[in-house]
């Protein structure tokens, strides 16, 4: 029983720490970095992230709130949205984008077994795209109309479990086609598409 133990801090315990230093060491993530390192960075984004927080004041607003309680949630130093802000620019994305795969690999070993509906000996996938508007002032290098700019997602999904197995953010004008040339196959892997694509 975990007593007096944050229910995010039970799921945090969850997470490989030795396999998220080993991608911080490989990137030198905490280089020069006195105070906010980046397992600090990735507990306060992922907090961010199971709240529903929408922006950095949001954040720092929510856990100021809660600061008698950092420490228990495995959070340390001040937090400020200068410093989130800081971290999130300058910080190596390969960090966090190369300890995704490590969680998607141990989610997809968990789900491997489960029945979708349909009995299938190979893996299946379905992929999909989004196509997410855009300030045109703001986001000048993602224009896709005369006054409009937009980013398309890819989203390549195992369906046993749900899982994304690959994310790829391009320009809106290119063709779901074209994402296929920069998928990895395993032997035996069937592909669906979805029956209709959402615009947000």
């Amino acid at each position: 029983m975990n007593t007096g133990q944050i229910i995010f801090s039970q799921l945090m315990d969850f997470l490989p720490r030795h396999e998220f230093n080993k991608c911080v060491h490989r990137y030198r993530g905490n280089y020069r970095v006195r105070k906010f390192s980046c397992y600090n960075q990735y507990l306060c984004m992922a907090f961010a992230q199971l709240t529903y927080r929408g922006s950095l004041r949001e954040i720092e607003t929510c856990l100021r709130a809660m600061k008698k309680k950092l420490y228990h949630t495995g959070i340390r130093g001040q937090i400020s949205r200068n410093t989130l802000a800081k971290a999130n620019e300058r910080r190596d994305w390969r960090i966090y984008a190369d300890f995704a795969q490590i969680l998607i690999i141990t989610a997809r070993k968990l789900y491997a077994g489960e029945n979708f509906g349909v009995e299938l000996k190979q893996i299946a996938y379905v992929l999909d795209s989004t196509t997410i508007d855009l300030c045109l002032s703001l986001f000048s290098w993602a224009q896709f109309r005369k006054r409009k700019s937009a980013i398309k997602l890819h989203t390549l999904m195992d369906l046993r479990g749900s899982i994304p197995c690959f994310v790829r953010i391009s320009s809106a004008r290119m063709h779901d086609v074209n994402i296929l040339d920069e998928l990895f196959w395993e032997p035996g892997a069937r592909l669906s598409a979805p029956l209709y694509s959402c615009t947000n």
